[in-house]
């Protein structure tokens, strides 16, 4: 099998310690230490630790994207099944997992970064919205399929979604228990059905 690239090693590591520790409790010794390279090394690939952290975004989304890509929801063909399906899956992605394994990188990072690092705000916004807009998708076709009179717009609901799946992840940090983000999503999905239902009444 062969070896990761150094760069895809830190921004790995990035990825693993910043979900467990938080960004600023992560050292860029303990970066290289958990991808088992050089300070050298780090500094050859990134003038800082920020540069990784904004490079670590674009990763997250990468690596994340595929995942979602090749996920079953796409299989449906109801543009409402398909977004129900994928509301299921996000529940699926924490079963069996610990909660730095389910936390998201964006919106631990950001919660820390958003006033004191504002090029890191900005990276995780990019990365947030970037999948906001793959689930504005489906929206956009279940919407007009199932409820083109509604007044509520498909990028406003497909922020909401993001929203109340990262507010899941803070409650259970708080909380100490995955099991309340997976609750969180569970209602998710009975406002997106309700709102639907309710939305073809009218």
């Amino acid at each position: 099998m062969q070896a990761l690239p150094t760069k895809t090693k830190l921004l790995g590591a990035a990825l693993h310690l910043v979900r467990q520790n938080g960004y600023d409790a992560t050292t860029v010794d303990e970066l290289c230490r958990e991808a088992g390279v050089t300070k050298g090394a780090f500094f050859h690939h990134f003038a800082s630790k920020e540069a990784l952290a904004i490079a670590a975004t674009e990763f997250w989304t990468e690596v994340t994207g595929q995942v979602f890509a090749t996920a079953d929801y796409h299989h449906y063909e109801d543009p409402l099944d398909q977004l129900i399906a994928y509301i299921d899956f996000r529940a699926q992605l924490l079963e069996g997992r610990t909660l730095p394994e389910i936390t998201c990188f964006l919106g631990t990072m950001v919660q820390e970064q958003y006033d004191s690092h504002p090029a890191i705000r900005a990276a995780c916004d990019i990365g947030i919205s970037t999948h906001a807009d793959h689930v504005a998708e489906m929206i956009i076709a279940a919407k007009a399929k199932h409820a083109p009179q509604a007044t509520w717009s498909a990028a406003s609901l497909a922020l909401h979604t993001q929203t109340v799946i990262q507010g899941g992840f803070i409650m259970a940090k708080a909380k100490n228990d995955v099991a309340l983000a997976a609750d969180s999503i569970r209602h998710l999905r009975r406002y997106i059905e309700l709102l639907f239902y309710h939305a073809k009444e009218d």
